[in-house]
């Protein structure tokens, strides 16, 4: 039952940020620590693969297609460390190719930039089973063009090889 426990934390939050916090918290009727508890319980589902240091490759992407532009902008990320988050470790068949990391850190980074590269990679993609962002067609293209490659794939082994 120890773990259960929970823990005092010292948290640095901006001003603006205290502002919300205390603002929702009034308006649901709960504390301020409560709508800090959510705020991270939140943000952990959504990245829970990333906990996990046994969830490398294909797997982890996508964490990187759902949240990559908050996690690039709140963590700083470059192409290089994703590279290492995602494909240190795994074999050639979990790897994501580095053009397409390079790929969702553009997109995440600079999308008119990762639009262009787009257009040279998948010139006719007309139809999306996925859409990240119903106002930015560029995204939805990405991210069908990732899910298509990656995610929605026939398992390795009923690959046939040439």
């Amino acid at each position: 039952m120890e773990g259960t426990r929970k823990q005092a934390i010292s948290l640095r939050v901006g001003a603006a940020d205290l502002r919300k916090v205390k603002k929702l918290a009034q308006r649901l009727g709960v504390r301020d620590s409560d709508v800090i508890r959510f705020a991270v319980k939140t943000m952990l589902a959504r990245i829970a693969p990333l906990c996990d240091h046994g969830v490398r490759g294909r797997a982890l992407l996508p964490v990187f297609i759902e949240a990559g532009s908050d996690l690039f902008q709140h963590f700083e990320l470059d192409i290089a460390r994703l590279e290492e988050i995602v494909n240190d470790g795994v074999s050639k068949d979990q790897e994501v190719e580095s053009d397409d990391l390079q790929l969702i850190a553009m997109a995440s980074i600079q999308q008119s930039y990762a639009n262009l590269r787009l257009s040279k990679v998948t010139p006719g993609l007309a139809t999306e089973r996925h859409t990240l962002n119903a106002e930015d067609p560029r995204i939805s293209h990405i991210r069908g063009y990732l899910y298509s490659k990656y995610v929605d794939i026939v398992p390795t082994s009923d690959v046939i090889t040439k």
